[in-house]
C-alpha cells in the first residue's frame, strides 16, 4: 500500500481504491446461495482503516460511505450511513486499546460492531421482527468477523509490498 510522504501513513488513493473494492464486493453477482455469508465488505474496511488511519477515514468519511452503500443496495437513504457512522465512531474510540489485542479479540470486538451495524439498519427498516428476521439474517456479521483476520493479513501483506518496492 503506498504510503504518504508526508505522514507515512497510507495514501489517500490507497484507502479509496480499498474502498472501491470493498463497494465491488458489496455488489457483484455471487450465487444466490452464497449471499447470506457474504459479509459487508465496506463495513470491514471501515474498521480497518479507522483502527489503523484515522488520519485518513473518520466518522465523515464512514457517513458518506453509507450514502454511497445505501444508493449501490437500493436501501432507504442513511440507513447504512448511520450504521456506518455509529461504527467508525465507536471504533475510533477505542482503537488504541484494540490495537493492542490479539487477533481473536479484535474479530470478537467487529462481530460486536457488524451486529450493532446490523441491528441499526433492521431497526431503520422498522420490520417486525416475528416475520422477517431469521437468524439468517445476522450470518453476514459472523462471516465478517470470521473475514477480519484475513482483511488484516491482505491490507498489512500490501503495506509490506509497497515499502519494499
Amino acid at each position: 500500500m503506498p504510503t504518504d510522504k508526508a505522514g507515512g501513513g497510507p495514501s489517500l488513493v490507497c484507502v479509496l481504491l480499498s474502498f472501491v473494492l470493498g463497494m465491488v464486493l458489496r455488489i457483484i453477482p455471487i450465487p444466490a446461495a452464497w449471499f447470506p455469508a457474504n459479509p459487508d465488505w465496506l463495513a470491514l474496511l471501515l474498521v480497518y482503516w479507522t483502527l489503523n488511519a484515522p488520519e485518513r477515514v473518520g466518522v465523515v468519511t464512514a457517513w458518506l460511505l453509507g450514502l454511497i452503500a445505501d444508493v449501490l443496495t437500493g436501501r432507504l437513504l442513511g440507513q447504512y450511513a448511520l450504521a456506518y457512522t455509529v461504527i467508525a465512531y465507536l471504533n475510533l474510540r477505542v482503537r488504541l486499546s484494540l490495537q493492542s489485542l490479539p487477533m481473536p479479540a479484535q474479530s470478537l470486538w467487529v462481530l460486536v460492531l457488524l451486529l450493532l451495524g446490523e441491528g441499526l439498519v433492521l431497526w431503520t427498516q422498522r420490520i417486525e421482527l416475528a416475520e422477517s428476521v431469521r437468524l439468517i439474517y445476522w450470518l453476514p456479521t459472523l462471516t465478517g468477523a470470521l473475514a477480519w483476520p484475513l482483511v488484516v493479513l491482505a491490507m498489512r501483506g500490501g503495506d509490506r509490498a509497497t515499502r519494499r518496492s
